[in-house]
């Protein structure tokens, strides 16, 4: 089989996947509704892996949207230092994983359940597998399922669901609304820059790579790092924006690659840190909602719209994968699901 034949058609049809995760939301609208207007001190989301990144950027979305306090915790640190996480009164939990069966984010769960800290919403792709059932609440999303192992189309569709989440709790149902543009604005992204992803990841002159967002963008920014660790065993690492200029940016050379994942808030500001990196001789690239080498132009709400940053760099490590005669579908060291002994 051609290498990396999952892993591409995973990138390519996920939009599909999107829509799904959305129908899901809108189908389990009225309970999940219930659960996440409970009356509770934090909302906890925590994962392992490419998913602990995702609660940190679905934890900073909800956090912004609802006003009320909200965490990333990796599921390791929930099951074995609970103390330095939950506190005296009530939390939510909302647990993310993939296939539903990751030990340590199994076993956070059932340790949560055990203590009576509060409720627990899962975020999905398998329904027959033991988080679902532990869950007071699951939004499964079966069309976001993949045979690869590092993560693109499940994780997109897993962001998606837990920004519509984030949209229920906050009574945006506009916003909500809105977000069935995405499946159609990711279609028409992955046409438009699939050749620009293509050359990029082709490119080997570029070494080593960083990815900078800020806020919500910075689990974005760090689930991108770590495909191209997985895909292609290259250097890359993330950062919020106007951090990377306390000591990492002294790691930049011609040989890298800095991407911005740039917000409107903050546009100017982080344009800057770019500007700056490439006087410094960095190699860049930007996506934006306009104004980028990769522009999503949707008209859709910043808020919402976080995922299309997601499929462009996805196909850029899946490329750059190919170009070092690697199988993106099959990662070094790397298994599809993590399961550990306790």
């Amino acid at each position: 089989m051609e290498p990396g034949l999952y892993t591409k058609n995973e990138i390519l049809s996920q939009p599909e996947a999107w829509a799904d995760a959305l129908d899901q939301v809108e189908h389990r609208k009225a309970p999940l509704r219930k659960i996440l207007d409970g009356d509770t001190q934090q909302v906890l989301f925590t994962g392992c892996g490419s998913t602990y990144y995702l609660a940190l950027a679905a934890a900073s979305l909800f956090q912004e949207m609802t006003g009320r306090i909200a965490r990333a915790v990796p599921a390791s640190v929930l099951l074995l230092d609970s103390r330095s996480v939950l506190t005296s009164g009530k939390s939510m939990l909302v647990a993310i994983s993939r296939s539903g069966s990751t030990t340590e984010t199994v076993r956070a769960v059932e340790h949560f359940k055990a203590h009576s800290r509060g409720e627990v919403l899962a975020i999905t792709n398998y329904a027959d597998q033991p988080l679902a059932g532990l869950a007071d609440e699951a939004v499964i999303i079966e069309k976001g399922q993949e045979q690869s192992v590092a993560q693109t189309r499940s994780f997109a569709s897993m962001y998606v669901a837990s920004t519509a989440l984030a949209m229920l709790a906050a009574g945006r149902e506009e916003s909500r609304a809105s977000m069935y543009l995405l499946p159609r604005a990711g279609e028409m992204l992955l046409a438009q820059y699939h050749p620009l992803a293509r050359e990029v990841g082709r490119n080997r002159t570029i070494d080593s790579f960083f990815f900078l967002g800020s806020a919500t963008r910075y689990g974005l920014a760090s689930e991108a790092s770590l495909k191209m660790k997985e895909m292609t065993l290259s250097n890359s690492e993330p950062f919020h924006f106007l951090e990377f200029r306390h000591g990492p940016m002294s790691m930049i050379d011609d040989h890298t690659l800095v991407v911005g994942l740039l917000s409107e808030k903050n546009d100017r500001h982080e344009r800057a840190v770019l500007d700056e990196m490439r006087e410094k001789g960095a190699q860049t690239l930007e996506l934006s909602e306009s104004r980028g080498e990769v522009s999503f132009n949707s008209g859709i709400a910043e808020e919402v719209r976080g995922v299309l940053y997601l499929p462009v760099l996805q196909l850029l490590a899946f490329y750059r994968s190919l170009e070092k005669g690697l199988n993106p579908d099959c990662p070094k060291n790397l298994a599809a699901v993590v399961k550990l002994s306790f």
